[in-house]
């Protein structure tokens, strides 16, 4: 109904304006197929299968009629508000798992310094105990009286 109305110059226009056509109702209703489901021109050109210059220099008035449409919808298709929601979960998650992964980069660093002055001591306290095999006390030092 659409292309006959359009009155199309070419028999390629016709199938370009029904792509329009049918792809703007997916995305209105909030079904679409090949595109993100957001109510813009370029995912109006994904769904439709076009480029975006076809809508924006030749299916003029076609885009005005989807602009108009979008804001008579006034709100999203239900489909992107779920994917934002799930998109900002994943978003959060993965903002923890990075803080999670330098908290635990921090304490390897730590743990590599722990270990290697247990190395040193226990290297120390080997050769403190010469051949007898006696372990000597390392002297620890004393804090200044207050």
């Amino acid at each position: 109904m659409a292309t006959e109305a359009a009155s199309p110059a070419r028999p390629g226009d016709a199938a370009e304006i029904q792509a329009t056509t049918d792809a703007m109702v997916r995305l209105l209703i909030g079904t679409p197929l090949r595109s993100d489901g957001q109510l813009t021109i370029k995912s109006l050109a994904a769904e439709a299968g076009l480029k975006r210059n076809k809508l924006t220099h030749k299916l003029i008035g076609l885009k005005d009629l989807f602009y108009a449409l979008v804001q008579l919808q006034d709100s999203r298709p239900k489909s992107v508000d779920g994917l934002k929601r799930h998109n900002d979960e994943l978003k959060k998650k993965l903002s923890d798992l990075r803080d999670e992964h330098n908290q635990l980069l921090t304490d390897v660093k730590q743990l590599v310094r722990v270990i290697h002055v247990l190395e040193v001591e226990n290297q120390q306290l080997r050769q403190s105990a010469g051949r007898d095999g006696v372990v000597r006390v390392l002297p620890v030092p004393r804090l200044p009286a207050r």
